[in-house]
Parts: structure tokens; C-alpha cells; sequence
């Protein structure tokens, strides 16, 4: 099951276990919140997780719904972790990850097949003469080398139903940004949500969900306070992030 220099651990507030490695970019918090804050039909459905790394976001959804899941994955290494993840927690009959770019979505899927479309993008756009010296599979995870945030709006919005639901997790100074792209691809941001890493500080962590073809109308939810002032977890994030 384990290739050499990987590690099997548990996910926050789950049973489940995930495989991951220090040579490529692991799970952090924002995927999780993520998984927790997105819209999944319950009993079934279709769920589109996009930009999908090891299969972190969708192995979390999987908890909160009966449905089907899709993972899209470009780089092969993540790919095979997030399958063999699937694997060793007995998923496999409703999960499965796709070796593809998201911009292959409207040749590999038919238009409007999914009630959920997620995604945990690259935060960094790349800026001229940027230089990038992080290795490259965690590279491609963290700077838009290989999709930007149009390119998974595009694909979502392909791919989800009228009245569907695309959820984001981004960086805050991008917000406007993802507004306008949102809407640009006929999708309405309906709730945002911000995290912030104690009160007082600015947020780090934004969390956004739209409905293709929805109304206006944004609800902008309670925020996230992540640590207390000694540096403990406040109750509110371990109830949302250990379901403590």
C-alpha cells in the first residue's frame, strides 16, 4: 500500500486514513474547512471535487454525504495517493480520482452532470520573473503554474446543473476577484465565510459558495476564529475542524 517516504494518517474528526509524503504538498486546514462548508446532497448525487491533491477534500465530503464523488487530480504521484486513499478506506464503489487538467473537463464529462462542484486552487497567481523555489509538485499546488482560479470557475460552472453549487476555499485579498469571476461563468456567490487565525487579526482563510443560475443575494456568515490568545484551538474551530 505505502510507497517509499509516504505516511498513512487519520483525518481530523473522521475514521478515515490518507496517504500522504513530504515531497509533495500535504493537507492543511483550509481543506478540511472546505469539506465541512460546502452544500453536498445527502443521500445522492454527484460531487465534482476539482484541483483535488491527494483526495483530502473529497474523502471529507464523502462523511457528510451518500453520493458519488469525483476527484480531479493533474499531477499522477497526488493521482495514485488519493486512489489508494480511497482504497484503504473501503470507498472505492462511490469514489474515484481522475489523472486530468481541468481544462480537459468539457471533453471528459457531460455538461451539467454534478449537483456539487469543489475546489482548493492554487492561492498564488504567478507574477512576471516570479521566481518559484519551491519543489515542483508542491510548486504546481501552490502557484497557478497549471490552472488559474478562471480555469476551475469554467470548469465548474461546465460542469455543475442549473441551480448547482460551487464552493471555494481561497486567500482573502482575492475575494473580489472571485466575485467577479463567479459571475462572469453565470455563478452567484450565496454565502462567504471568513477565518481568521485569532481576534483581532486579519483573516487568512475565505470561504466562498455560489449557485449556477442563483439570484443575487450574499450572506456573509459568522467568522472563524481559529486560536485562542494562548495559542489553543477556540472551541468553535475544534467543533468544526475535530467535530469535538
Amino acid at each position: 500500500m505505502l510507497r517509499e517516504g509516504e505516511r498513512i494518517d487519520r483525518i481530523a474528526g473522521t475514521n478515515d486514513r490518507i496517504i500522504q509524503a513530504d515531497d509533495v504538498f500535504s493537507y492543511s486546514i483550509d481543506a478540511i474547512l472546505l469539506g465541512r462548508f460546502a452544500y453536498v446532497p445527502i443521500q445522492k448525487g454527484h460531487v465534482l471535487d476539482l484541483c483535488s491533491g491527494n483526495g483530502i477534500v473529497g474523502l471529507v465530503l464523502a462523511e457528510r454525504t451518500k453520493g458519488n464523488i469525483t476527484m480531479v487530480e493533474l499531477q499522477e504521484k497526488l493521482n495514485d495517493m488519493a486512489n489508494r486513499s480511497i482504497e484503504e478506506n473501503l470507498l472505492a464503489n462511490r469514489l474515484s480520482s481522475v489523472c486530468m487538467d481541468v481544462k480537459e473537463i468539457p471533453s471528459r464529462f457531460q455538461q451539467g452532470m454534478f449537483d456539487t462542484v469543489t475546489c482548493n486552487p492554487p492561492y498564488f497567481p504567478i507574477e512576471a520573473n516570479k521566481l518559484i523555489k519551491e519543489q515542483e509538485h508542491i510548486a504546481l499546488a501552490r502557484h497557478e503554474l497549471a490552472c488559474t482560479l478562471e480555469d476551475v470557475v469554467a470548469a465548474g460552472s461546465y460542469a455543475l446543473k442549473h441551480g448547482g453549487k460551487l464552493a471555494l476555499v481561497h486567500r482573502p485579498e482575492r475575494v473580489s476577484e472571485m466575485i467577479a469571476v463567479m459571475q462572469k461563468n453565470r455563478i452567484e456567490p450565496k454565502r462567504l465565510r471568513f477565518c481568521h487565525p485569532k481576534v483581532g487579526k486579519p483573516a487568512n482563510i475565505v470561504l466562498m459558495e455560489g449557485t449556477k443560475g442563483g439570484k443575487p443575494g450574499l450572506i456573509c456568515e459568522s467568522p472563524l476564529i481559529i486560536y485562542n490568545k494562548d495559542g489553543s484551538y477556540t472551541h468553535a474551530f475544534k467543533q468544526e475542524y475535530f467535530r469535538q
